[in-house]
């Protein structure tokens, strides 16, 4: 008899990172999926990144949660329009506008209610601090610290991990591991101003391009033609 597989939690926005530790938790764990709301400009096509990559997965458990107190909260240009989005070459962005003040922590957090609740014995985020925007709650270190939170903040016979499988990866690594394991790219969503074709200008957009031509790859999603 086949033993049953653990349970894990993948915290799946519907970008790229988010896509690929799904497909990397799915070979050893069963999947429970968790997309927040957090009142970023792309919300509704987010969602709908995380709905086709739930169901490409064929993932029952799936978990909408509502953080838009960060929008209230602001600080961000990924909730406040009125704070411009970088156009420029992502090597010359330090922390950028989109970082949202520590906006993983109030993610993982709801991961950690829920994992507890149902007995989940990992949390899996795509954060990567090699190829990334330099987000301070995107170092190792962070999720080190953090997952030490978890041990001390859940009952004594909890125990969840706090994976973070591509971390040191860069992107162009992480589409050639996504290809390989034949993740849904053509699901994703990583434009953080546009919905219906990504923009091509943004960080995000810049950083997945760049990514896609290192690893000698065409990008399966539509660009705006500007």
């Amino acid at each position: 008899m086949k033993d049953k597989k653990k349970l894990a939690i993948v915290l799946v926005s519907g970008g790229l990172d988010s896509c690929v530790t799904a497909a990397l938790a799915d070979q050893e764990y069963e999947l429970a999926f968790l997309h927040v709301n957090y009142g970023q400009r792309t919300a509704t096509r987010e969602l709908k990144a995380f709905e086709d990559i739930a169901k490409h997965y064929n993932v029952k458990r799936r978990l909408l949660a509502d953080s838009s107190y960060l929008k209230t909260i602001g600080g961000s240009s990924l909730v406040d329009v009125t704070i411009p989005i970088e156009k420029s070459n992502i090597s010359t962005i330090h922390i950028p506008s989109t970082y949202v003040p520590f906006r993983n922590t109030h993610l993982i957090a709801i991961a950690t209610s829920w994992a507890e609740t149902i007995k989940a014995q990992a949390i899996f985020i795509g954060a990567v601090e090699q190829d990334g925007s330099g987000y301070p709650d995107c170092r190792q270190k962070y999720f080190q610290i953090f997952e030490q939170l978890i041990e001390e903040g859940t009952r004594p016979e909890t125990h969840i991990s706090l994976i973070t499988p591509i971390i040191e990866l860069r992107k162009s690594a992480i589409i050639r591991k996504a290809l390989e394991l034949n993740a849904p790219l053509h699901l994703t969503w990583s434009c953080y101003q546009e919905s219906r074709e990504a923009c091509g200008l943004c960080e995000s957009c810049l950083l997945r391009l760049r990514g896609f031509n290192e690893a000698g790859v065409e990008d399966p999603i539509t660009y705006c033609k500007r």
